[in-house]
């Protein structure tokens, strides 16, 4: 399609003088955002949750659409200047509805997170019941854990797993039934396997409970038909928007056939209902920006290119989780089925964080995380989270996941443990890896994002120096 070179003109020149500005004004600043763009080309990032943006996306968030101030709905407004951010955010709607094959959708939860709150306190009153996945599981902290507002307003039942590490729905079923709980949640965090959405499902009508599906870690998966979908199955269904959507840090809700329901005692149907809860109940103001972000990104789920890297994300993870195997770690349920790997380093004799660490000092970017029965804390943990997302939009193949593999291991049986969190690496290694790691960046570039003829980064800055 033609592009109006005067709009074009008028949009870059915009952009450029925000960078000029910084880089005149700020150089404090902009010396930080450099080496931070630098840091991200020649880093392999296997964080789970991770995410890179097109430029396109980050372009939307940073536009002019954050000068507007409303709220409400499109066509129902509560302030003047709207008639360009309501054909946005109609646009995202309709887009994130096309996407799940959904019947509503709301896209102005601010975050993941905030969507699971805004239908827990819509639904629920402080002290009912709700079920989730037990946090060292796999779950997430808004499905009940102690230390998230979920498990302090309502009375929060955790399941867990089975021998097997898969999900032991047997004991969920058993659960539902003993203490009725008003909603339970599937979906995790860190779950390598399928997620039987239609066998919650059952389990809810059964016993009288609302269901809510978060598929934040899997959403990509699910548009892109490499995991069985939610949204017929669930009475409500959340995402974040970053993570394997490749958009904006923001948040969606959605419904499938139950859009219309009446439930019991109510005269809303749950899409109107969730339209109220969302705005004036809980959120205020939207980030404009962020949902023509939204909508960006989620006009790139529809193309085959998406489905492509959706496939490889899950392939990736495969070979990954083969690899480490073959190379005698353990790997918890023997495999995946999704984008994570997770590996328990104990076994080993590494801690979670010390993993962690010494995979950052090579470049290489994981998480420590918790597991099943692990005897340590959050803090420390006895396993890591490796995640195929970013790899798999570079375009890495399975042929580079062994390579990744080897630079994993090569890292971790060269660690020599001083205590809990503390250790030593050789630096040829650590040197040899870094170099690696930036060759294999090269050959597999961020797909839109410019490369300098001098593409090393320095550490950041120490934080005497960053403060004015």
């Amino acid at each position: 399609m033609h592009v109006d070179q005067m709009p074009f003109q008028l949009l870059a020149e915009f952009a450029n003088r925000g960078v000029r500005r910084i880089a005149e004004e700020d150089p404090l600043l902009f010396d930080v955002l450099c080496r931070e763009y630098q840091r991200q080309l020649n880093t392999l990032s296997m964080v789970a949750a991770s995410s890179i943006a097109d430029p396109s996306v980050l372009f939307c968030e940073g536009s002019v659409l954050g000068n507007v101030t409303t709220e409400g709905y499109p066509g129902h407004r509560f302030h003047g200047g709207c008639e360009f951010v309501d054909a946005v955010e109609t646009l995202a709607v309709r887009r994130a509805m096309t996407a799940f094959g959904a019947r509503y959708a709301n896209v102005q939860p601010h975050s993941g997170s905030g969507a699971n709150q805004i239908l827990l306190f819509n639904f629920l009153k402080p002290g009912d019941r709700i079920l989730g996945l037990d946090l060292a599981c796999g779950g997430h902290l808004t499905h009940g854990a102690r230390a998230s507002v979920s498990g302090q307003y309502f009375e929060a039942l955790t399941y867990g797993l089975g021998e097997d590490g898969f999900i032991d729905f047997t004991q969920v079923r058993d659960l539902a039934l003993r203490y009725r709980p008003k909603i339970i949640i599937c979906g995790a965090s860190a779950y390598p396997r399928t997620i039987d959405f239609r066998l919650f499902r059952e389990i809810a009508d059964e016993t009288g409970a609302l269901m809510l599906a978060d598929i934040s870690h899997i959403a990509g998966l699910v548009a892109g038909g490499c995991h069985p979908s939610p949204i017929d199955h669930a009475h409500f269904t959340t995402t974040s928007t970053y993570k394997q959507l490749y958009g904006p840090r923001g948040g969606l809700i959605l419904i499938g056939q139950d859009y219309d329901r009446i439930l019991p005692g109510q005269k809303q149907t749950l899409s109107e209902a969730v339209q109220r809860a969302v705005f004036p109940v809980m959120q205020g103001t939207p980030k404009l920006g962020e949902i023509a972000a939204k909508a960006r990104a989620l006009a790139f789920v529809a193309t085959p290119d998406f489905k492509r890297i959706a496939s490889l994300i899950v392939a990736d993870a495969k070979v990954l989780a083969t690899e480490m195997l073959a190379r005698g770690y353990h790997v918890l349920t023997g495999g995946t089925d999704n984008h994570m790997v997770l590996i328990d380093v104990s076994l080993r004799g590494l801690t979670g964080i010390i993993a962690q660490r010494a995979l950052e000092e090579c470049r290489i970017v994981v998480n420590r995380n918790v597991i099943p029965k692990d005897t340590r804390g959050p803090a420390v943990a006895s396993g890591i989270r490796i995640g195929t997302n970013a790899l798999a939009l570079r375009g890495m193949t399975e042929e580079a996941m062994a390579v990744c593999s080897n630079l994993i291991d090569k890292v971790l049986s060269s660690v020599e443990v001083r205590g809990e969190s503390e250790y030593d690496l050789p630096s040829h290694i650590s040197g040899a890896v870094c170099c690696e790691v930036e060759q294999l960046c090269a050959r597999y570039p961020i797909p839109y994002y410019p490369v300098s003829q001098s593409n090393h980064y320095e550490p950041a800055l120490k934080s005497s120096e960053a403060v004015v």
